[in-house]
Order: C-alpha cells, then structure tokens, then sequence
C-alpha cells in the first residue's frame, strides 16, 4: 500500500482498476485523469486504460505486510461493488480486510444498489467503513440504500458537492465528509450549502468532515468560517 495525502485516510489500497460513469459526481473523475496519465506513461498497471475493469491478484495481500495502524482508503481508483467486479473476488477481498483488524478499511460506492444486493452475502467487521457519494439530490436514494446494509460504520462522502442538500435523513448514519471540485474544470460549491450540511450533522449528533473548498488552483483551504473541522467518528 502506499501512503496518501488523502485528508481522512492514511494509506490506499487498489486492487481493483477502472470504472464507468454513471452519474453527474463522475463527469471530471480525478481517477480517469489519474489512469489516463499512468497508461500515456507506459504503466502496466493502468495499460487496460479507465472503462475497463481490472482485478489485481498481485495487489490483493498488500494489507497484510503494514502492521501499523491507519485508516485505509480501500479503491481510490475504482468502485468495489462495480457490476464487472466478480462477486468471488469481492469476497477475497473483504477476507484481507478481515485479517487485518489493525486498519480501518474506508470503502466508497457509487453503485449503492448493488452495495444492498450483495450486503447479505458479505461478513461487515468493525473494521470495515462504508460510504456512499452523495453528490446532489438526484442521488439522494444512495443513503437509503446504505442504512439497509450490514456495515457497521456507515458514511456519507459528499464530494463533489454539486447542489443543495436539504433535509437529509442521516438515521443511522456516523460520519459526512463534505468537499468542493478540484482541477480545471471544477464546479462551484456555495457556502450555504456546507452550512447547511453543517447544521444538519450537529442537529442529528453526526461527525462532520469538512475536507476543502477545491476550485480550479484546488488551492480553497478547508476552514469553515475560520476553523478546520476534521472529525472522525468514534
């Protein structure tokens, strides 16, 4: 595994490449920009390029050789529960995950349908955290579909944050992480709207992750009228 500069994580772990768009939080994927690089460089491991699914064998026991604890950021550069993702090979993975209780695994999906069909058949350990995006209301299901699961530690990351989130029902959910876009194409983030959010996670006694303003420098910070707020829950 290697180190990150990830703000709520210490380590990633990609045993798993490539993946699809589905939704507007995916239209400038930092992980596409990533892959597209590493292939133009003659990567082997990204040679397949972005749309297309790869399961790494050779990356699959990379947890087991770091023996200090650290929160793991499990598939920055795809998405577990991707429909070309094996079911077998999922399962082999949440096995390294299990013998590893020193590390907290944080796992995010965009495909929380599929996250709710296989949860039944999946062992979730404390170790293992599981977080949906939430990018704006046209995604707002997600959350529903995340409270049904057997994980238990449940998150929310809203990043990109691309719109109002009014109302949210975060019943049995433990951690929101709230971030602005990156990178030149970055799409705006109002303040009001991380207020919001804010208000809400206070008032429902959930931890609040405020992670960067972003823009298209990524150069915003991450204070929140003039403090950080980078909490994780217990």
């Amino acid at each position: 595994m290697n180190k990150t500069n990830i703000e709520w994580a210490d380590y990633i772990w990609n045993p798993i490449t490539g993946c699809t768009q589905i939704s507007d939080g995916c239209a400038n994927c930092y992980a596409k920009e990533i892959t597209e690089d590493f292939q133009s460089k003659g990567s082997f491991k990204y040679r397949a390029g972005f749309n297309t699914v790869v399961c790494h064998e050779r990356l699959l026991n990379e947890p087991d050789y770091e023996k200090e604890p650290g929160r793991v950021f499990a598939n920055s550069m795809s998405d577990f529960f991707h429909k070309d993702v094996l079911f077998e090979f999922l399962q082999r993975i949440f096995q390294v995950m299990h013998r590893n209780p020193h590390l907290d695994f944080q796992i995010l999906t965009k495909r929380a349908d599929r996250l709710l069909e296989l949860s039944p058949h999946l062992t979730w350990t404390d170790n293992i955290w599981m977080g949906v995006t939430v990018e704006n209301e046209k995604v707002i299901n997600r959350i529903d579909q995340l409270r049904e699961t057997g994980a238990k530690l449940k998150f929310l990351s809203i990043e990109p944050l691309l719109g109002p989130l009014n109302n949210l029902n975060l019943t049995g959910i433990d951690w929101v992480i709230v971030g602005g876009e990156k990178g030149r194409n970055a799409r705006p983030m109002k303040k009001e709207w991380v207020l919001d959010i804010q208000q809400q996670c206070e008032e429902q006694n959930v931890t609040f992750f405020f992670k960067q303003w972003g823009g298209r420098y990524g150069n915003g910070g991450n204070l929140l009228n003039g403090k950080t707020y980078m909490n994780f829950p217990k």
